[in-house]
C-alpha cells in the first residue's frame, strides 16, 4: 500500500486535499462569519482544494493558501491551519536554496506583517514561526537527507558497475591470455606433426609411392595449419606482442618456479602424491599457471606465511592445493580478487574445479581438481 501511494502522489495530493475540503466544510458550518455561509464555503473548497496541486505548484499553491487564510478570517479552524502547515512542509521539502527560502518567507513574513499591525503579542510571532516556519525547515531538511541518500545509493550503483565492468575485462583479459598461451601449444604439436611426417614419408621407398602421396597431404594441411594458427595469434595478441620463441611451461618447470619464489622470501614447502602421470600440454600449462597465480597472490596478500603445495595425482584427477599461514587482504577474503580470474577459466576450461578462499585455521587455500583421465593415457 505504502508502495502504490509513493508511485502515485498525485492521488495522494488529490485525497488530501478532498479530506481537507470536507473538514473545512464542516468546520465553516459551525463557526461564525461576517459574510454569508454559502461564500464562506465555496472560498474553502477553493482553498482547500488547491492543495491538489501543492507538488506541482508548491510556491504558488503556498502563496494563495496563505491568501486565502486570511481572506477565510478562519480563527480556529483548524484544518485551515493543517493546510498552511502541509504547503509550507511542501515547499521546503519540493524545492532547492535559494529558491526554497522564498517560501520560508511566505510562510511567516505575512503573518509577521499582520501581528506588527494589528498589535499581536510576542507568543503570536513565535507561534507562527515555530509552526509555519518549522514545518518549511523539517520539509528542507528531509529533502537534503533524501538527496544524500540517492547521491549514496547511485554513487554505490555507479561503483557496482564499474566494477562488474572490471571483472568482466579481466575475464576477458584472461581468456585472451588463456588463448595466445593454448596457441603456442597448439602450434608447437602442429609442428611436431608435420616434422614426423615429413620424416616418415622421406623414409618411404618407390614401392610405398601412395602411402607417401598420403603423407604429403598431411604434410600440407599441417603447414595450412599453421599458417592459420599465426593468422589467429594477430587477432588474439596484445598491442606489441610478438610470438613466444620459448617452449610455454609445465609442471616439469614447477620446482624451478618454486625455487624463484623461496628466493622472495617465500617459505615454500612441495609435496608430490600418486604417481605423476603425462598431462596433455594444455593441461600441463593450466596446472602450472594454477600454482604461479597462487604464489603471486601470496607474494602480495601474506607476505611472511608458510606456504604448502601439492600436487595429488589420482587415477582420474590432478589436485593442485596451494595453501599460505599469512594474513589475508580483504580483497582477497573471498576468492572473488582478479588474480583467481585466470584459474578460474583454465580450470573451466578443462571442465574442472576450483574452490579459493579463507581457512578455518586462518590463512588462504587454493584447491584445484584438473582431469587427467586421457592425458594419462596419452
Amino acid at each position: 500500500m505504502v508502495r502504490y501511494l509513493s508511485s502515485h502522489p498525485r492521488l495522494v495530493d488529490a485525497v488530501l486535499a478532498g479530506v481537507l475540503v470536507v473538514a473545512g466544510l464542516l468546520e465553516g458550518s459551525l463557526v461564525e462569519t461576517n459574510r454569508p455561509l454559502w461564500l464562506h464555503q465555496t472560498l474553502t473548497v477553493v482553498v482547500m482544494g488547491a492543495l491538489a496541486w501543492r507538488r506541482r505548484f508548491p510556491l504558488s499553491v503556498l502563496a494563495f493558501v496563505v491568501v486565502g487564510m486570511m481572506v477565510l478570517d478562519s480563527d480556529g479552524q483548524f484544518s485551515v491551519f493543517a493546510a498552511l502547515v502541509i504547503v509550507t512542509f511542501t515547499a521546503g521539502a519540493e524545492i532547492d536554496p535559494p529558491r526554497a527560502w522564498l517560501g520560508l518567507v511566505l510562510s511567516v513574513v505575512p503573518f509577521w506583517v499582520g501581528f506588527a499591525i494589528t498589535g499581536g503579542g510576542v507568543s503570536d510571532f513565535v507561534a507562527v514561526t515555530v509552526l509555519y516556519g518549522g514545518s518549511w525547515v523539517i520539509g528542507q531538511t528531509l529533502r537534503e537527507r533524501g538527496q544524500r541518500t540517492i547521491a549514496l545509493a547511485e554513487r554505490a550503483e555507479r561503483a557496482e558497475r564499474e566494477r562488474e565492468e572490471e571483472a568482466a575485462r579481466a575475464v576477458s583479459e584472461e581468456r585472451a591470455r588463456i588463448a595466445r598461451e593454448l596457441h603456442d601449444v597448439v602450434a608447437h604439436s602442429i609442428s611436431v606433426i608435420t616434422v614426423q611426417t615429413q620424416a616418415v614419408r622421406r623414409r618411404l621407398g618407390p614401392d610405398h609411392a601412395r602411402e607417401a602421396d598420403d603423407l604429403r597431404a598431411v604434410e600440407a594441411t599441417a603447414r595450412q595449419a599453421m599458417a592459420e594458427m599465426r593468422r589467429l595469434f594477430g587477432v588474439l595478441r596484445a598491442d606489441g606482442e610478438r610470438p613466444a620463441l620459448a617452449p610455454q611451461p609445465g609442471l616439469d618447470q614447477l620446482e624451478r618456479l618454486l625455487d624463484e619464489n623461496r628466493a622472495a622470501g617465500v617459505d615454500i614447502t612441495a609435496v608430490v602424491e600418486g604417481e605423476p602421470v603425462p598431462l596433455p600440454p594444455g593441461l600441463d600449462l593450466a596446472a602450472y599457471r594454477i600454482v604461479q597465480e597462487a604464489l603471486t597472490n601470496v607474494r602480495k596478500h601474506a607476505p611472511g606465511g608458510g606456504v604448502t603445495v601439492r600436487m595429488s595425482f589420482g587415477r582420474e584427477d590432478l589436485d593442485v592445493v596451494v595453501e599460505d599461514t599469512g594474513a589475508v587482504a580483504p580483497e582477497s577474503a573471498d576468492g572473488g580478487g582478479f588474480g583467481l580470474v585466470g584459474m578460474r577459466e583454465r580450470v573451466a576450461l578443462y571442465g574442472g574445479s576450483i574452490q579459493a578462499g579463507p581457512m578455518a585455521g586462518g590463512g588462504f587455500a587454493v584447491r584445484a581438481r584438473l582431469p587427467v583421465r586421457e592425458g594419462a593415457h596419452t
